[in-house]
């Protein structure tokens, strides 16, 4: 007992000396005038701003990152429209994919402007569900722009998007067979396999491809005009008819696309005043390039000529255009071409401007702010759960067009291995040789589990939700 007392006092003045010392840890605050003195030290004309942060040219508050994006990671705000470059090079490598820009908006609404080919890749590794993808703006029909259709269209549909058909929009040739529609007939004609192949799966309206061709000609043409958003078009110079670009306005706000194309009086007439101003851009160092890229000069010289945008003038447009930022894409990121084509657009537009290019590179705009971090896309993603709208309560999927016996010999069924040849002893899977029911599966979603309804309903959840607060602002 002595002992047990002796030690319990030797820790209780280790307590009280611990407590004495921490006490006199504590120091006297300082003085107001020395607080504001730190806070506002060094702040030139009582505020900050500083280099190029222009006014408005500034992170929002719900950025979990104000350098980089991370996909899955923040939902678009009500009053919010977020652009994904998605593929920036006209010559498609790894790290830039062929041209595709992702409009999300605040609404719930999602516009992709051009489909370039690789870029769908880029769509997966940011967590964009396939068949949330239902509304594609092509500017031309350069294979760059809409190489990755037939991947969209046949493993959206594949991947749930069975309820609502993909609808490509672009513009009309100087003659039928040179148009958005024909097009779209070829790569049905050229995807018949496939669709026949995968019509043992559900399919319901995916397979219904739909084509909205406008006049190029009709300048200032609306293609699009539902919900509060609102698309017009107008032709631009690439060497053939038919090259259009486009400008969607929602909420008070606009962007602008214009495709690839030589610099016109039409860009400037039509995207005046617009938010944010993207171009395609090609820089003047024709010889340096030739000697990277194994080109000859007069070719890549010829082909600026003729069908794109010099730095120069990209910088020129932003200036009679003056959006609140300015980007260029559809351009190579290399350290040998940045500096110059900063230099080339600093010519004439001394204003917020930001390149759109490595892919993934991420706007988020507001009314009053604008900010562009880099996205952070993973190299082996997992795929998004296809994003249903549960408004009716349920899930339906709907019943697979054929059996395999519609559309295979019954030869080469035979000819498939016996399964206890290579399953191991005492492991046998029930077979699904055979689609399971008949008829459409109709499921209530309080029946779903809870993992499936929650991943599968994100989507949805959060364009009711960001509706709701639209429609109860002030003047809604």
């Amino acid at each position: 007992m002595p002992l047990l007392r002796s030690l319990l006092l030797s820790l209780l003045a280790l307590a009280i000396a611990g407590l004495v010392m921490a006490q006199a840890d504590v120091k006297k605050p300082s003085s107001e005038q020395d607080v504001e003195a730190v806070l506002t030290g060094g702040v030139p004309m009582g505020r900050w701003k500083e280099g190029l942060l222009f006014d408005g040219v500034r992170p929002m508050p719900w950025l979990k990152s104000a350098a980089n994006w991370f996909p899955g990671t923040e939902d678009v705000q009500p009053n919010e429209m977020r652009v994904t470059f998605m593929g920036t090079a006209p010559m498609i490598r790894p790290g830039q994919m062929n041209t595709s820009i992702y409009v999300e908006l605040g609404n719930g609404d999602k516009f992709v402007f051009d489909m370039g080919e690789g870029a769908v890749a880029n769509y997966v590794a940011a967590r964009v569900a396939l068949n949330e993808i239902k509304h594609v703006f092509i500017t031309h029909l350069h294979v760059d722009h809409f190489g990755s259709l037939p991947y969209l269209w046949m493993f959206g549909t594949w991947a749930g998007g069975w309820h609502e058909p993909l609808t490509i929009y672009g513009p009309s040739g100087r003659t039928a067979e040179y148009g958005t529609k024909k097009m779209v007939e070829g790569m049905r004609m050229m995807l018949g396999w496939h669709r026949d192949a995968f019509s043992v799966f559900p399919v319901g309206k995916g397979h219904d491809i739909q084509v909205k061709e406008f006049d190029f000609r009709d300048n200032g043409g609306v293609v699009y005009d539902k919900d509060g958003v609102r698309v017009i078009h107008w032709q631009r110079s690439h060497a053939k008819d038919g090259a259009s670009g486009y400008r969607l306005d929602w909420n008070d706000m606009c962007f602008v696309w214009t495709g690839d194309g030589r610099p016109s009086k039409l860009d400037i007439k039509y995207a005046k005043g617009c938010d944010l101003y993207v171009t395609e851009l090609q820089p003047e160092v024709v010889e340096i390039n030739s000697g990277v890229q194994g080109v000859p000069p007069f070719l890549a010289r010829y082909t600026i000529d003729t069908h794109h945008t010099p730095g120069y003038a990209a910088g020129y447009l932003a200036s009679q255009i003056k959006p609140r930022m300015f980007m260029t894409t559809h351009m190579n990121f290399d350290p040998f071409l940045n500096e110059e084509t900063v230099a080339e657009v600093r010519h004439h537009w001394k204003g917020p401007y930001h390149f759109g290019a490595p892919d993934g590179i991420v706007v988020n705009m507001t009314r009053d702010l604008v900010w562009v971090r880099e996205g952070i896309l993973p190299d082996y993603p997992n795929s998004r759960a296809p994003q249903f709208d549960f408004s009716r309560g349920q899930l339906v999927v709907p019943h697979p067009p054929h059996r395999r016996e519609d559309i295979q010999e019954p030869f080469v069924r035979e000819q498939q291995l016996d399964p206890a040849a290579y399953y191991p002893k005492g492991y046998m899977p029930h077979l699904l040789e055979d689609w399971p029911v008949e008829g459409d599966i109709v499921i209530p979603m309080d029946v779903l589990p809870d993992n499936l309804k929650d991943s599968m309903g994100a989507s949805w959840r959060l364009r009711n939700k960001n509706r709701k607060a639209l429609e109860e602002q002030p003047g809604n």
